[in-house]
């Protein structure tokens, strides 16, 4: 029996990134799963750069947490997802997409595959707005704004809290002012009294010790600061201790913004989810509350070396890539794996 074939995105090796054949999986499709062809792929920049792009080992690795696929295969005990019905998943980058039932999210009524798969980033600081003790109108500083900042501004704003982003790169204020962002400043404003101990919840997705520091400085007592970008590595000299002492006499509440201490679904006493959570972005999308069409430059899969440079130098239109399979068979050269 023929094995049939698929395309993935692969990081074969440091700085490498390869369209390659990849085996489809041969077993059967289980009662409970769906399968079909991938319509895009998000590329999360910061997570993909850091943890495979620029390795120096374990090559080769698949990347990518954000697809949207067609249905073309339903198990025998999926009743609600019907085979032509677009669906949202956690998947890799690769032209063929199979999945659980439970991880998949249908896509609302007349949302386009391109929007839709912003809700993954969403979700990333939608767990901080499920679980901070912040309430509107108070004020949030979001610190960093590539994909996930610009979303979590945006996220923010939309549940109705004064938002204040900063941004040292002209580039990427400029995209946020275009998503609709009111207040969009080059740095954190440590030195104007209208915000300094003013601010209920810091949410920091720039990774950056600075970016850190000042949220410390300008928050109120006993706000939060939660740590959404992950520190892949220093960026300053600054002491621990300086951080440390912005905590305890400003009376800082510090914690980790990690997605995953949610549970992936709704509980009898813990109703906020991960998949409840990419739920909303997906209606909040659909609704047309959160804009992402100026965040990423749609490309073939068989460019995926070019935008993960582009991305690693900064020479990006747009603050990352989404891939669309629906030429990949077509589009250049490809590889075997």
């Amino acid at each position: 029996m023929t094995k049939q074939k698929d395309y993935a995105v692969r990081i074969t090796g440091h700085q490498k990134a390869e369209l390659q054949t990849v085996e489809r999986e041969s077993k059967p499709l289980a009662p409970d799963e769906l399968a079909g062809r991938s319509i895009v792929t998000l590329i999360s920049a910061g997570t993909e750069l850091a943890s495979a792009y620029q390795a120096t080992s374990g090559f080769p690795r698949s990347v990518g947490y954000a697809a949207v696929f067609e249905v073309e295969l339903v198990g025998n005990e999926v009743n609600d997802i019907q085979v032509g019905d677009y669906v949202f998943c956690m998947g890799n980058h690769r032209s063929y997409q199979r999945t659980g039932r439970s991880n998949a999210l249908p896509l609302p009524e007349g949302l386009k595959p391109e929007t839709a798969i912003f809700a993954r980033m969403m979700g990333v600081t939608m767990s901080t707005l499920t679980t901070t003790i912040a309430r509107p109108p108070e004020k949030v500083l979001v610190t960093g704004l590539g994909v996930v900042g610009n979303l979590a501004a945006q996220n923010f704003a939309n549940c109705g809290y004064e938002v204040i982003a900063c941004e040292p790169d002209e580039r990427r204020r400029n995209i946020a002012v275009e998503c609709g962002l009111k207040r969009v400043l080059p740095a954190v404003p440590v030195d104007d009294p209208s915000i300094v101990g003013q601010v209920g919840l810091v949410v920091d997705c720039s990774g950056h010790e600075q970016a850190v520091l000042d949220g410390c400085n300008v928050i109120r007592k006993r706000g939060e600061v939660v740590l959404i970008a992950t520190p892949w590595r220093r960026y300053t000299e600054i002491y621990a201790h300086t951080i440390l002492h912005a905590i305890f006499y400003k009376y800082v509440v510090m914690r980790s913004g990690w997605e995953w201490e949610l549970p992936r679904y709704p509980t009898d006493f813990r109703t906020n989810s991960i998949y409840g959570n990419l739920a909303g972005a997906l209606k909040w999308l659909a609704e047309g509350r959160i804009r992402v069409d100026c965040l990423a430059t749609k490309v073939p899969p068989c460019e995926a070396q070019q935008a993960y440079q582009n991305l690693l130098n900064k020479s990006s239109e747009r603050l990352t890539y989404m891939f669309d399979w629906s030429d990949c068979l077509t589009a250049g050269t490809h590889r075997q794996a």
